[in-house]
This record gives C-alpha cells, structure tokens and sequence, in this order.
C-alpha cells in the first residue's frame, strides 16, 4: 500500500466518485483505521469529526458503497475511490452531495444523473410516503395500476412519434420513463441494473 500523508488530526481527505458515471458522489474523511477497513472490505468506511467516530456509508440507509478502485495524488495527502454506488450518496437524498450550483455554463443543458435523482424519489416515496403524492398512488394501487400506466404512456409515445411533434414526443417519453423507473421501483430493479445490460449489449 501506497504511504498516505495523514494530517495533524489523523485524517485525510477523500473524493469518492461513481466507478460507472465518473460522478462526483461526495468528500469526506478517513483515519488509518477506516482506510484499513475500507480495502480489507472493499467497502467504503469514513471518520465523521463531527461524531469523532468510524462509520461505514450506508450502514442504517442500505446506500452503502462497494470500492471497485482506491487511487492516492501525487502529494500522497488525498484520496480518491472509485465505487459502485448502492441507492445514492447524499443524506438529502440526492444521487450526489454535489447538487448545489454556483456556477454552471449555460450551454450545458444536459444533466446524465437527473434518471438516478429522479429514481432516488421514487424510491424515498415508497418508504416514506407523502400525502397527496402521485408516485404514493401509484405504489398504493399496486403492479396492475403500474402496468396500465407504462402500457398507456407506450401508446402515447407512438402517437407522439406519428404526428412528428417534438414537443408532444418529448413530453410523452419524459412520462414513460418516470413510468417505467415506478415500474422499477416495484420490481426491485435498479438505474444500475439497466446501465450493466446496456453496457454488455455495447460490447457485442
């Protein structure tokens, strides 16, 4: 193992990325204890100085994160880990901690982990549900109700494409892929799941 710099507190500061997006999840801390923990385990342990103790992400949430690369900078006083990301790694329930912009170039209008956001809520909607909440209804009429929606918005899509308005397509795709993630939600599938077939499938 790589000598590691710890600093007068006995920490050192760690970028945790998503080995599959290359998204910045969230920064933290480790001590020698949690770094050890960390690659005997292949899961990611962090010391929380605000609780002046070892914790494992995810420990009580299930979003823990499974370390598929540990890398150290050139100064050996900061490191970076690569990891499979279980559910997501904000508290806030955010895909990442880093959702807050101050600065963003207008031209960029995409955003490739708004799918993992928007799925996080449904699945923080099911556990704890929200009165007057539309994906609540959906969950509490069941797999039938699901069904007939993602069949519905399928149609709707289609005809979208028939009459070749982009507006009405876009609309019509947006409502089923929510769709589809409640679907998702209800089967015990995960962004992840369909990123890994996608990816096999780009291989062949």
């Amino acid at each position: 193992m790589k000598t590691i710099k710890f600093n007068e507190q006995g920490l050192v500061p760690v970028i945790t990325q998503s080995y599959d997006t290359n998204e910045v999840l969230m920064m933290a801390y480790m001590n020698e204890e949690a770094l050890k923990k960390t690659i005997e385990e292949k899961v990611a342990y962090y010391y929380s100085r605000s609780r002046q103790t070892l914790w494992k992400k995810g420990e009580t949430s299930g979003h823990i994160q499974k370390v598929k690369a540990m890398y150290v900078d050139c100064d050996q006083d900061a490191i970076l880990l690569r990891v499979d990301q279980q559910g997501v790694a904000c508290h806030t329930m955010n895909r990442s901690c880093f959702f807050e912009p101050i600065f963003e170039d207008e031209s960029d209008e995409g955003n490739s982990f708004v799918i993992d956001e928007v799925f996080a809520t449904i699945e923080e909607r099911r556990k704890n549900p929200v009165e007057g909440s539309y994906t609540n209804y959906l969950f509490t009429k069941g797999l039938d109700k699901i069904l007939k929606k993602v069949g519905e918005e399928t149609a709707e899509v289609i005809i979208g494409a028939k009459n070749r308005n982009k507006d009405e397509l876009v609309y019509e795709i947006s409502d089923l892929v929510y769709h589809t993630l409640v679907l998702m939600v209800e089967q015990g599938l995960t962004p992840d799941d369909i990123r890994n077939e996608l990816k096999r499938r780009r291989e062949k």
